[in-house]
């Protein structure tokens, strides 16, 4: 409306919210003062650009607007998004007013906000990525992406993987509808995002596909005369894919999905059909993805649409790319299912004979080792990987390839598990009590007969199992399991089931008589705080029935 009543080449000066630079839903609007206006300037203050109103409530831009088109001019743009009060970004203006050099100051035109899908003001983009969005493949037609299933009602038709029988449970064992529903299975595992992990993982939940999700698909509204459920994309559900979360606060992180998953709204996917699925993935997780992605969506809420306006180069194609992403891949699946939080969980590693030693605290010792290589190994994939994608997008002048180690997406690494500022020291001992608290939760796992020493795996996940279904399955059990399912919890030794008693005797069983004492006292040690062992019957009563 200002424009319409500003006068041939005079100007429009505003300070707004940041929202029309880049959303899609106006992207119309961006492209009509693109071809008919011109960007003289801009102040882009993002948050906390007024101290009077608190918070990181709204992210503000000023900018200054001439009523004619001048689509080559190069306008002046001051990126001041870092600035935590309204001192600091002034005081960056006169920097730049200065100081032209000081990093912060950028030059961009129409011309180059045309040459980005959806023509967002991505001033700062750098001559590289303005070429690689002019050049390259769009990612849609080497990958076409698609947002997930909208169930409507979650509470009706979505679970945790454990809340349900294992047997009902198709999980992502089948490769296509026809599988699916010919199985008579239930429920089948259901992407829904999750928070920054890589490669693979975050399967937590299941979603009632019974039948080709007769009831979602035919479940009507009660007030509109439409299916309930939205988002079915039948063509592609069950298919490998590579997804991610749509919600990412810390970054965006992609993973592999090998087969027989759906996905949902807030965990889309791409099915790669002209490029090797690896590829994708590998591309999805580099540095170059990030910052092109920044320039597409700086709001962190990534929409199938975002990832379908990528450019791709011919770097996909790289051998060493699928290498290092295949390697990736089976290293972070083996970390994924080294946790109970898996349903392809089979023991815990502390009990792998690969790492057993004469006591536990040197079988962690060398189980630890493992994992800092492990560590190491996926930082030099990541990196390398890096390297090829930067020299192909040429944005070595604005990317180096090194990733930190808090972004190693392993639940082994302690730097992304625990982040923050922590010290080695102070990584360490959590990990070590959280890998003690996982032995423990793993011992009550053997006494319910949910799993085996004897066996890998899952025995009894199912509703009115019973303790003859266990004989079953572990005839002689090395560990036996508690024979009516109740194990009492007290505050001495009352029953010769009790709980501590119980987990005395499997830490007995797993790591021997000869070292027994000397065992407890390692795990007990690990519970405690400032090197003050923890008395195991105390953590069971307090923290482990919580």
């Amino acid at each position: 409306r200002n424009l319409d009543l500003a006068q041939k080449y005079g100007v429009v000066t505003m300070v707004t919210m940041q929202s029309w630079m880049f959303l899609s839903s106006l992207q119309s609007l961006r492209e009509r003062i693109l071809r008919q206006n011109t960007l003289l300037s801009m102040a882009h203050l993002g948050a906390n650009a007024f101290d009077s109103i608190s918070g990181e409530i709204v992210s503000t831009t000023a900018f200054v607007l001439e009523n004619a088109n001048q689509p080559t001019y190069q306008g002046n743009y001051l990126r001041l998004i870092d600035g935590s009060s309204e001192s600091e970004k002034e005081n960056a203006i006169h920097e730049a007013l200065k100081n032209p050099a000081c990093g912060w100051n950028y030059r961009a035109s129409a011309a180059d906000f045309n040459k980005i899908p959806g023509s967002p003001i991505a001033y700062w983009l750098s001559n590289g990525a303005l070429k690689a969005f002019e050049e390259g493949t769009p990612f849609e037609n080497a990958a076409p992406t698609r947002k997930g299933m909208v169930t409507a009602r979650n509470a009706v038709y979505v679970r945790d993987w454990h809340e349900v029988s294992i047997n009902r449970s198709g999980l992502d064992k089948f490769a296509s509808r026809e599988e699916a529903k010919d199985s008579g299975k239930k429920w089948f595992s259901y992407l829904k995002g999750g928070g920054f992990r890589r490669w693979y993982g975050n399967k937590f939940n299941l979603v009632n596909w019974e039948n080709d999700g007769y009831l979602l698909q035919n479940t009507r509204h009660p007030a509109e005369d439409r299916v309930w459920a939205t988002n079915f994309n039948l063509d592609f559900i069950f298919n490998e894919n590579v997804n991610w979360g749509a919600v990412a606060s810390t970054g965006f992180s992609a993973r592999i999905s090998k087969r027989g998953e759906l996905f949902d709204a807030g965990g889309s996917a791409c099915f790669p059909t002209k490029v090797n699925t690896k590829s994708i993935l590998a591309f999805l997780n580099s540095k170059v993805t990030g910052i092109l992605l920044e320039a597409l969506n700086p709001t962190l809420n990534f929409q199938a649409g975002n990832i379908s306006d990528l450019p791709l180069t011919s770097a996909l194609n790289n051998k060493s790319i699928i290498e290092n992403s295949h390697a990736a891949i089976e290293q972070t699946k083996s970390d994924w299912n080294s946790y109970e939080t898996s349903w392809d969980f089979t023991t815990l590693p502390l009990l792998n004979y690969e790492y057993f030693q004469p006591t536990l605290k040197t079988t962690y010792q060398k189980l630890r080792s493992r994992w800092l290589e492990m560590t190491l190994e996926m930082q030099r994939l990541e990196e390398e990987n890096n390297r090829i994608f930067i020299e192909a997008y040429g944005l070595q002048n604005e990317l180096t390839p090194e990733v930190r180690l808090g972004e190693i997406t392993l639940t082994c690494n302690p730097h992304y598990r625990y982040g923050g500022d922590k010290s080695e020291e102070n990584l360490e001992a959590l990990l070590l009590a959280d890998t003690m608290r996982e032995l423990i939760s793993y011992a009550v796992g053997c006494m319910f007969g949910r799993y085996a020493l004897d066996k890998p795996g899952l025995i009894l996940a199912n509703q009115g199992e019973t303790i003859e279904d266990y004989l079953r399955q572990v005839p002689e059990p090395s560990f036996p399991v508690d024979d009516d399912n109740v194990i009492p919890m007290l505050d001495g030794d009352w029953f010769t089931d009790d709980i501590a008693e119980r987990f005395r005797k499997f830490l007995r069983v797993t790591f021997g008589e000869e070292h027994y004492e000397e065992n407890l006292n390692f795990v007990q040690k690990a519970l405690g705080k400032n090197g003050k062992a923890r008395d195991i019957r105390d953590y069971f009563l307090k923290d482990f029935y919580n």
